[in-house]
């Protein structure tokens, strides 16, 4: 799993011009994806780490100070685009094993007492952010080994 992880002031989603969620005080703006080969144990050390990561102002974290977090998923942030002009998204697991594991990591974090608001997984949704410094990282969680050249995926 991957995240860009924004320090935020606030920050918003909608989708269709309705709010479907978001946050009006400092914490983080969270873009997720997922790999193809992630599992629930990649959602639950990416959960851990945005939750306790100390990227607030004064080397905080959301755990520390209560702060809040908005997860939107973002399928594109395993768009490759090493070759030609069109990303190529194979890298990026289908809807039906990417969005049970977005869920995952949003019921982890509030398993871990996070406030979280989300967006829509599936949705054309337009994010609005008021970025803190800008501070903005890209956070990974252990990510899966490398493919075997030449093996078959199961």
């Amino acid at each position: 799993m991957r995240a860009v992880a924004a320090r935020v002031s606030s920050a918003a989603v909608r989708v269709d011009g309705d709010v479907v969620g978001a946050i009006d005080e400092p914490g983080l703006l969270v873009l997720l994806g997922v790999h193809r080969d992630d599992g629930p144990e990649q959602a639950a050390v990416l959960a851990r780490k945005l939750h306790e990561l100390r990227l607030l102002r004064d080397e905080q974290s959301c755990a520390s100070v209560g702060a809040p977090l908005l997860v939107v998923s973002q399928f594109t942030l395993y768009g490759d685009t090493r070759k030609g002009r069109r990303p190529s998204w194979s890298a990026a697991a289908a809807p039906e094993l990417a969005e049970p594991l977005v869920e995952r990591v949003v019921a982890l974090l509030r398993e871990r007492g996070a406030r979280v608001e989300t967006g829509r997984f599936g949705a054309m949704m337009a994010v609005e952010s008021v970025n803190d410094g800008p501070f903005t990282v890209l956070v990974e969680a252990n990510p899966p080994a490398p493919a075997v050249p030449g093996a078959q995926r199961a």
